[in-house]
């Protein structure tokens, strides 16, 4: 199918080019930039009068539920809400039922996604057995069945051992490990972060330390080995400054946060919202704010939804016994764009976060507009106004701090492989 995107302002961070030109879509591939190919018969046209187009967005943690979880959200629904939210490929975390332990299950997860719409799904594998923390998986094999790096989730890694021997695993065959630092002893029984709205409200705390302590020991694992580590969620003002003094040292590490970290903090837990129930916990101002000048100093590399789609009767309980984690994948383009307008950050700084600069940490060919490249687009609309609800969300799970939020931002296509994936209902 070809496809001819006129009038729109194309934002490709990539290659800093921001500026209104048409886009030529042909055979999957994008055909032309500015002028059409020789010979081009466009069977549709879309009108991106007013409209950013930019690369296809990339997100690093969406979780599909399948296998194991289709009770919560099942992967066609999952794949559909992310294609919504502008996502084009996605990194999805091994903590399923059974784990991502074996290629078996990561290439029957990779068929399934191929044979339905939506974005390119890229396996994280399992780090170890069954997430149990003892023994390594096979990773030269997960590799070949399609994993891109590997990891614990949020399962504990309570062996130090176990966690060097991986590195060194990692370092020899040049694989990638993304690891969230926290220490469970010191987490063990948390669910808010450690300070006065937990002490106020009753809530077992999660300190601060319970990241950093894990992540110092990462971080010279790291040194003494040589493996390439993305360290995933931080959540801390100090995590943050331990980041940014080993990027200035040379060590080779990025990170991300989650884009509800970026806007909430400790004190949206007065309501006792259990939507608020995320992994790792809000914290401070001070870290929210951290984390907000983070972005804009390039300190953390990437922004993800770390979505986490779950069945409403887990969340209608009190909030220590609800289960953690938020829907995102339809809320990464506004949250991103949220944060650009309030902290003063040009636009292509932002869809940088949310394209080349993930699929960097992902090692995939996306996130760019280049004429031959894949044609994964992402149109929407800045100034587009919605409200966040059941009704105006795609994903199966509808459990989000930003219910009845007001939104700034909303996708009018998303094209995947030279395809209109998701096309949004007022769309001409």
């Amino acid at each position: 199918m070809k496809i001819h995107i006129r009038n729109g302002r194309v934002i490709d961070p990539m290659s800093a080019r921001d500026e209104v030109v048409d886009v030529y879509v042909a055979a999957g591939k994008i055909a032309g930039i500015g002028q059409a190919p020789a010979d081009f018969r466009a069977n549709r046209t879309l009108d991106a009068s007013g409209l950013v187009v930019c690369p296809g967005l990339v997100d690093l943690s969406v979780r599909l539920r399948e296998p194991g979880f289709e009770y919560r959200a099942t992967l066609e629904s999952e794949m559909l809400a992310a294609a919504a939210g502008g996502i084009t490929s996605l990194a999805c975390p091994p903590d399923t039922d059974p784990p991502l332990d074996e290629p078996g299950l990561v290439e029957m997860l990779k068929f399934r996604a191929r044979n339905l719409p939506g974005p390119r799904v890229y396996p994280i594998g399992a780090m170890t057995q069954k997430l149990e923390g003892s023994m390594l998986t096979e990773m030269a094999e997960l590799t070949e069945a399609g994993c891109r790096a590997f990891t614990q989730a949020d399962a504990p890694m309570t062996d130090n051992q176990v966690l060097l021997r991986a590195m060194e695993y990692a370092s020899t065959f040049g694989l990638s490990l993304w690891l969230r630092p926290q220490d469970v002893s010191l987490a063990h029984g948390g669910v808010a972060h450690d300070g006065a709205v937990a002490s106020r409200l009753g809530l077992p705390g999660i300190p601060a330390l319970a990241e950093t302590v894990a992540l110092a020991t990462i971080l010279q694992l790291a040194r003494e080995t040589g493996a390439r580590v993305h360290l995933a969620r931080l959540s801390t003002s100090e995590g943050l400054a331990m980041v940014r003094a080993a990027k200035a040292q040379g060590l080779a590490v990025t990170c991300d946060v989650a884009s509800p970290h970026v806007h909430l903090s400790e004190n949206d837990l007065i309501s006792f919202d259990s939507h608020l129930h995320l992994v790792p916990p809000l914290r401070s101002l001070r870290d929210r704010d951290a984390i907000r000048e983070a972005l804009r100093d390039g300190t953390i590399d990437a922004l993800c939804s770390d979505h986490t789609p779950v069945d409403e009767d887990v969340k209608q309980v009190p909030f220590g016994e609800s289960a953690p984690g938020a829907s995102g994948v339809e809320l990464l383009l506004p949250l991103t764009l949220k944060w650009a307008r309030e902290m003063d950050v040009p636009l292509m700084q932002a869809i940088g976060l949310i394209s080349w600069k993930p699929a960097q940490i992902l090692g995939v060919p996306a996130g760019t507009l280049a004429v031959g490249g894949w044609a994964d687009l992402c149109v929407f609309d800045e100034a587009a106004e919605w409200i966040v609800g059941p009704r105006t969300l795609t994903s199966q799970g509808n459990n989000t701090p930003f219910l009845n939020h007001l939104m700034l931002g909303r996708v009018h296509y998303t094209l995947i492989d030279g395809h209109i994936d998701f096309e949004a209902p007022h769309s001409p």
